[in-house]
Parts: structure tokens; sequence; C-alpha cells
């Protein structure tokens, strides 16, 4: 075969396996994955797409209803824009629930693999702090931290990364131990690697795909403590807003103006349950034994 004609069969190779990868992906996947891309765009464009400054009070617009001209979401008791509002309080979301995620896979894959690597005591020690962390109520905790250190966006994107991390620091130390076991680890010991270099080059790789599962299963709970954190008046404080902190907000307007609540309370359900059944669809198409 000449080197034009394997040009030609891999240009036509590639649309066909670019449509059976749309073929194997389901609608409500597509939806999801494109709201998602939505939000994130939201949460870096927020200055540019709102219309107004989330602290503008307008008191001659105060309660105005979705669509009035100039404020398609309405206004709140203070008369300032719902959707201005909602913008931010999707950035603020969102870069804490990512955040959190982020800090809550690194430790706890740190502490499954150190458990993996040294056993012994080592991974007695990783093991009771893990049970510990899933037989304590997570939100009664946060709220005592809260409450008693103040409120801040950089503790409470550290409390959040607590969250969770007993479930990566099981799933590590479970894959590491596997992995250590098999050929490919065992030949590059022998090479005279160095521990942190196999882990990092040769196992986290292999690894990966269960982590980041993990990863998407854990960001729609973090988005829903957080919410239930600023409902409850210790999460993010004024004049900052998050989406729990508008629901929080509006609840006191349910009967005169329930579009306060309604739209982030929208936001949060939409969000949680299209990065849920993302998850739950990569978890299905990256296990090999349902393939």
């Amino acid at each position: 075969m000449t080197d034009q004609s394997a040009i030609t069969a891999e240009t036509f190779a590639k649309p066909r396996i670019l449509s059976r990868i749309r073929a194997k992906v389901p609608f409500l996947i597509r939806l999801s994955g494109l709201w998602l891309i939505a939000m994130v765009a939201v949460a870096i464009f927020a200055d540019v797409l709102r219309p107004y400054e989330i602290t503008k009070m307008d008191l001659s617009a105060r309660l105005a209803p979705p669509g009035t001209p100039g404020h398609w979401l309405g206004t709140d008791d203070l008369g300032r824009d719902v959707l201005s509002r909602l913008l931010q309080s999707v950035r603020v979301s969102l870069v804490i629930a990512f955040g959190a995620t982020i800090l809550s896979a690194v430790f706890g894959t740190t502490l499954g693999f150190l458990a993996g690597q040294f056993r012994g005591w080592v991974e007695q020690v990783v093991m009771a702090l893990a049970d510990f962390q899933a037989a304590l109520p997570f939100l009664i905790m946060s709220l005592a931290v809260l409450a008693f250190f103040g409120t801040s966006m950089v503790l409470i994107v550290c409390l959040m990364g607590f969250y969770g991390w007993e479930r990566y620091a099981r799933i590590a130390r479970g894959l590491a131990i596997s992995a250590s076991a098999q050929g490919y680890a065992g030949a590059v010991v022998q090479l005279g690697a160095k521990p942190w270099r196999v882990y990092l080059r040769h196992i986290l790789p292999n690894v990966a795909s269960t982590l980041i599962v993990s990863m998407t299963l854990t960001f729609p709970e973090i988005i829903l403590m957080e919410s239930g954190l600023s409902f409850l008046g210790l999460g993010v404080q004024p004049p900052e807003t998050s989406l729990g902190n508008m629901v929080g907000f509006g609840r006191e307007y349910m009967t005169r103006a329930p579009w306060i609540m309604l739209a982030p309370s929208v936001i949060i359900v939409l969000t949680t349950l299209s990065i849920s059944l993302l998850g739950d669809w990569l978890r299905d198409w990256l296990d090999p034994t349902i393939r």
C-alpha cells in the first residue's frame, strides 16, 4: 500500500470512528455535557455576561417579576437583579465545588498510595482515619468548624476538600496493591525506578479512570453540601453570593416572589443531575467487564 492510499484510508476512518463514538453516547448524556459546558462558560465569563453588579440596588423596581424589561429574571426585595446574582452564584459555587473536589481527590489518593506502599501500621492508620471520616456526620462537623472559626472562601474550600476523601483512599489503596502485584510495576522496580516514579508514571495512569469517575460522583455532593451550608447561613457570606445563599435568602419571599428561590434551585438540580448522569455513564463506559 502506498503512502497516499494509507493517508486516504486514515482520512476516511476518522469520521467513521467519530460517528461510532457519537452513536454510543446517549442523547441524555449529550444534553448533560452541553449543560455542564454552559455552566463552565457562565462561570468563566460571568463578569461579561451579567448586566448589573450584584450589589446594585434599585428600590423603585424591588420584587419585580420575571420578564420585566431590564430584569429578565426579576429582582429581589432590595431591587438587585436576580440574573446578575445568579451568574455570579454559578461561578462561586462551581469554584468551591471544583477546588474542593480536586483537594479531596489529591489528599485521599495520596493517603491511599501511602497505605498501599508501606502497608503495616501505615495502612492501619489510614484505614482507621477513613473509617472515622465515613462515620462522622460531615454537615454537623462543618457547622461547628465554621461557627467557631468564621467563614471565608478559603476555609470553605479547604473544609469541603475533606469531604469524601476516604473513598479515594480506599480506591487508591486497593488499586495500588493490585497494580503492584502485576508484572509491569515489578519490572519497573527491578530497573531501579524509585517508588514515587512507579506510582506517578505507571500506577496512577492505570487507575486514573476509576478516580475520575469517583470525582464526578463527589462533585455534585459537594455542590449540595455547600448549598446546604449557605442555606443555613454559615456558607458564603454577603455581599458575595452563591446558589445556596440565594435559596436561603429567597425562602423568606417564597409566597410573594418565588422566582428569587426557584432560579438557583433549578440550576442546582440540573447541574447535580447532569454530573451524576455523566458520572454513571463514564463508570459504565470505562468498565471493561461491561464492554
